[in-house]
């Protein structure tokens, strides 16, 4: 009994907690709660039955509890040491690992049932440990794919052959039929086993087919899908060892997840289907007209710049991935303030993919004390967009492309964008003329009322700033 109000404590904390994380100011909140109510599910395990009758003090190698306490251990040392090392910029990437781990966690559970009893028990047992196998392995493999995709260890472009779709297709076929297999009560074990290891090496192909055809700038939906499978992966090994905690934070991540993606998909104006199997950002697909794509682009100095801002009465910033590479935000906020002073009215419009992770931008501004009130939406913003004296467009690509309106051969056309572009004027900070992360022109710097400001976003923003000062 204690057992189970441990784990309803725990749940009850994991609910708290994602509904915290929803907004800026209580998302740290939110996260302590559900680390404390996963503290509770994990003390709960040692007074588990099954886990008191594996201690055997007369082998220590044989102690039950001594092992789950050296992976402990292991698993914080680790945990510990990379959420002091990792940068911001390389968040994405970590969850993406992380993701992996979790998935690939659940495999092996499902995996070592079935070692403990090859005929898998009851239907219901050997479903449910063939879906842990199969969703657990894939999103594994897909979780690496998409890290190594985000940090640029491969190519982040789309990569699709011919036949791709109809391989997905034979490979979960495969992985069912042997699903079924396995379920079926009178069937030959040797058989089970078979279906069995079939199954883990379908899974593990089936991940990397799955992500291979989609480009780097669809990875935070991405992270985002494999997040929600990780989730169903985590539910059918609470179904497995009837775990309630399991089961109920699998659905959770799993529910959560497959919302965000869908909300994702939206902004982009695009269904699920076409993200996992259209090839966007495939050579073949990321040529288009660009409109004006072909024209220069005219770039302006900081002092240039600044003259702009001092006369401006409103100012929109709006941040992509460049600004968390160049970790600009706390001198984001620092021009922000000094607009302010000035008598500027000043926001923040965040695109729902922009940076290379769901609330990647949202983190950064709240980490810089942004006021949360500041932050825009899309629909927000865009029908002031037109009154706006200047939008800064710090880092961001796809989101602010007009493309995506004017131009019918684009790959992203029909995507809800920032109107960055029907501002008065529109600063653009970039390093150089390079293409985003997608490797699509970008028609908005070669508007006319586009000025590029090349060079690194943190040095010209402090720079901007510090003309203020020198007023």
């Amino acid at each position: 009994m204690y057992l189970n109000i441990a784990y309803m404590v725990a749940c009850v904390l994991f609910i708290i907690g994602i509904k915290k994380l929803s907004k800026p100011k209580s998302a740290r909140q939110g996260n302590m709660l559900s680390a404390v109510g996963m503290l509770i599910a994990v003390v709960a395990v040692f007074f588990d039955n099954d886990v008191v009758k594996s201690w055997d003090t007369s082998n220590w190698l044989q102690n039950g509890y001594l092992w789950i306490a050296i992976a402990i251990a292991i698993g914080s040392v680790i945990g510990v040491i990379w959420a002091k090392k990792v940068k911001m910029t390389k968040m994405p990437e970590l969850v993406a690992i992380l993701n992996g781990i979790g998935a690939l966690a659940s495999a092996f559970v499902g995996f070592s049932e079935f070692l403990k009893d090859n005929t898998g028990g009851n239907a219901v047992t050997a479903v449910s440990i063939g879906l842990a196998i199969l969703i657990g392995a894939a999103a594994f493999t897909g979780s690496i794919l998409a890290w190594g995709k985000l940090a640029e260890k491969i190519p982040g472009k789309a990569i699709v052959f011919r036949g791709q779709n109809a391989l997905n297709a034979l490979l979960i076929l495969v992985a069912v039929a042997s699903i079924v297999l396995f379920a079926i009560p009178s069937l030959d074990v040797q058989i089970k086993v078979i279906a069995v290891y079939v199954l883990c090496a379908i899974s593990l192909i089936f991940g990397v087919t799955l992500v291979l055809p989609i480009g780097g700038g669809d990875m935070p939906v991405v992270i985002s899908l494999i997040n929600s499978l990780t989730g169903v992966a985590v539910a059918m090994v609470g179904f497995i060892l009837s775990n309630t905690v399991l089961v109920v934070t699998g659905c959770l991540v799993g529910a959560s997840g497959i919302i965000l993606t869908l909300i994702m998909c939206k902004a982009m104006n695009r269904s699920i289907g076409n993200l996992l199997f259209s090839g966007f950002g495939s050579d073949k697909k990321t040529a288009g007209k660009g409109g004006s794509a072909g024209a220069e682009p005219k770039s302006i100095s900081v002092e240039d710049a600044y003259v702009m801002l001092e006369s401006a009465s409103s100012v929109v910033f709006i941040p992509g991935y460049g600004m968390a590479v160049a970790q600009a935000q706390h001198a984001v906020k620092e021009l922000s303030a000094k607009l302010e002073e000035n008598g500027a009215e000043v926001s923040f419009a965040v695109h729902p993919v922009a940076g290379r992770m769901p609330g990647h931008m949202n983190v950064l501004l709240a980490e810089a004390d942004i006021p949360y009130e500041q932050l825009k939406t899309m629909e927000e913003i865009n029908p002031t967009m037109p009154t706006q004296d200047v939008a800064i467009v710090i880092g961001a690509n796809d989101v602010v492309n007009p493309s995506a309106e004017t131009d019918k051969s684009s790959p992203i056309y029909g995507m809800p964008i920032i109107k960055a572009h029907e501002a008065r004027t529109v600063f653009v900070l970039k390093r150089g003329k390079g293409k985003g992360f997608s490797g699509i022109e970008n028609e908005l710097f070669s508007r006319q009322n586009a000025l590029m400001i090349y060079g690194d976003a943190k040095a010209t923003i402090s720079s901007l700033a510090g003309e203020f000062k020198a007023e």
